[in-house]
């Protein structure tokens, strides 16, 4: 604050809020006022919950079939990392674009702008009769989608710093309800013809962005965004700054991110194929398996997250998510059919019925999956929230983005090198990025610390 002012020219932004009240007039407000500006926050997060969900379900329609449809072209495992990380490289190029877009024009018309992209990539893959088709329609749709660091932003705009863990976790919960769902009715699709899938995604995104464009309200303060004065080069240095300055707190985050989530979608790419080669999985029946770690993931972060981050912290609840995530990458390769369910199921008392006696095969690999959401549930929510701590709100949107940046480039290369190593090893891919993730854990040492709330001095009163 720059020379004295009267209480009456004191104003302050309340929680975000477009309006402005004069800081006396604060005191005078009744309690309701309050209420109600929470209740608008809630409301911007379920209508913003509303579109990742249906966002997410258009996108798990066609991810899970992706690989299939590469196996039909004559794709090996390198290929279908390449093609999984085409959407990666388009998103790596365009996720600060859209970080500074959203920071200078508005978080809504980004999101509104990606999922139109969503819809003219899935009409692309409707129709692809090449490889290079798939590739397009992943560069299509990897260039508008770019925007997760916008919804990442745009929750921290609309949420208190100690409620971003829970509200990101609730939106995760959303977007992982689209996991489970999606799968399904892809696979379902599929029976209605090969164009089917991508048709049924592409209107799925054009109701979306109509959803959207009709309730979601923007979450910042246009007037003082537009006014910002914007440096050319700044996300140039932030991303020099998370590499020169890796000992800060924001780089050892993104870095913490960038490493789980290419590790993560290292493990999406060959996924399809290992379950194919070792336990007979298809086109027909990879959307069950999806569904089975939407679910998961879901009743993690809608029912788990919250009270786990009240009881243990999302700096020390970040590594557990940590250490789980790499055991289950660390024990997948190892899994294999039980070779004679029957005599299992008669060893135990014959107490199981005839249909849960033939899911037997993958109850290890169950066991072993189901450390992955569990993983990623508590990891990422808490990382980003703990970002959205350190990083001024007129620079969120930028550091959401480099964040995205450096996630962009973990899942450009941890696709390719897990798809090579696939057709030499299949163990490989496992192993190698479960050490990596392993190895994030001493980046969160002491993260508690290095991000807690510095104490701002209270403001004088008048005499």
């Amino acid at each position: 604050m720059v020379g004295p002012l009267s209480w009456s020219q004191c104003e302050i932004s309340w929680r975000g809020s477009p309006a402005r009240l004069p800081v006396r007039s604060l005191f005078r407000q009744p309690p309701s006022l309050i209420v109600a500006k929470r209740d608008t926050d809630i409301g911007k997060l379920v209508v913003l919950m509303i579109t990742a969900f249906i966002d997410m379900v258009g996108t798990l329609m066609i991810i899970p079939l992706l690989p299939f449809y590469a196996k039909n072209f004559g794709a090996n495992g390198l290929v279908v990392g390449l093609l999984v990380s085409s959407f990666s490289v388009a998103q790596l190029l365009s996720a600060p674009m859209w970080g500074r877009f959203s920071d200078r024009y508005g978080r809504r018309p980004a999101l509104i702008v990606g999922m139109s992209a969503s819809a003219i990539a899935y009409v692309i893959f409707a129709y692809s009769n090449s490889l290079w088709l798939l590739f397009l329609s992943r560069i299509v749709q990897g260039s508008g989608g770019g925007t997760v660091s916008v919804i990442q932003a745009y929750v921290a705009d609309a949420v208190e710093p100690n409620q971003r863990a829970k509200a990101l976790g609730w939106l995760s919960a959303a977007t992982n309800a689209g996991v489970a769902l999606g799968p399904v009715i892809g696979s379902r699709f599929v029976a209605l013809g090969p164009h089917a899938p991508g048709l049924a995604a592409a209107g799925l995104c054009v109701l979306n962005s109509i959803f959207a464009f009709r309730y979601l309200v923007e979450s910042r303060d246009m007037v003082e965004a537009r006014s910002s004065v914007h440096r050319p080069g700044r996300s140039r240095d932030a991303v020099l700054r998370v590499i020169t300055r890796s000992s800060e707190a924001p780089s050892r985050l993104i870095w913490i991110y960038a490493i789980g989530i290419g590790a993560f979608q290292g493990l999406n790419a060959i996924l399809a194929l290992f379950l194919a080669a070792r336990f007979g999985v298809t086109s027909n029946t990879i959307g069950y398996f999806y569904t089975y770690i939407g679910v998961i993931s879901v009743v993690t972060r809608a029912g788990i997250l919250g009270w786990a981050v009240d009881r243990f912290g999302e700096a020390r609840l970040s590594r557990v998510g940590q250490l789980l995530l790499a055991t289950g990458l660390a024990t997948m390769p190892f899994i294999h059919p039980m070779q004679d369910p029957a005599a299992f199921a008669a060893r135990i008392g014959g107490f199981l019925p005839v249909s849960a006696v033939s899911l037997l095969p993958y109850l290890p690999l169950a066991l072993a999956v189901a450390l992955l959401p569990l993983g990623t549930a508590f990891t990422f929510p808490c990382v980003t929230a703990l970002l959205s701590r350190v990083i001024p709100s007129g620079d969120r949107g930028l550091y959401m983005g480099v964040q995205q940046t450096f996630g962009g480039t973990a899942r450009v290369v941890f696709p390719i090198l897990a798809g090579f190593a696939f057709d030499r090893m299949q163990e490989a891919p496992f192993l190698i990025s479960a050490a990596l993730v392993a190895g994030t854990i001493f980046l969160g040492l002491g993260m508690e610390e290095m991000t807690r709330p510095k104490h701002e001095p209270e403001p004088a009163t008048a005499a």
